[in-house]
């Protein structure tokens, strides 16, 4: 499944580059995040690394395939 995560501010590129799953992008106020996520264990571990990095995932949603 797909997901797509919504991070508050700009994401400084050297904290960008520990997620190369995903793919980055800067929308206004806030940095997304989007790609692929294998399993239950991969989306919390995603989730774990943003908040190891200080980043606040302000919105996190499934995307269709």
């Amino acid at each position: 499944m797909r997901y797509e995560f919504r991070v508050c501010g700009a994401v400084p590129e050297n904290a960008a580059e520990r997620f190369p799953e995903l793919d980055v992008a800067l929308l206004g106020s806030q940095t997304v995040f989007y790609g692929a996520v294998i399993d239950e264990a991969h989306l919390f571990g995603l989730l774990a690394r943003f908040r190891m990095l200080g980043l606040l995932v302000m919105e996190m949603r499934p995307q269709p395939h």
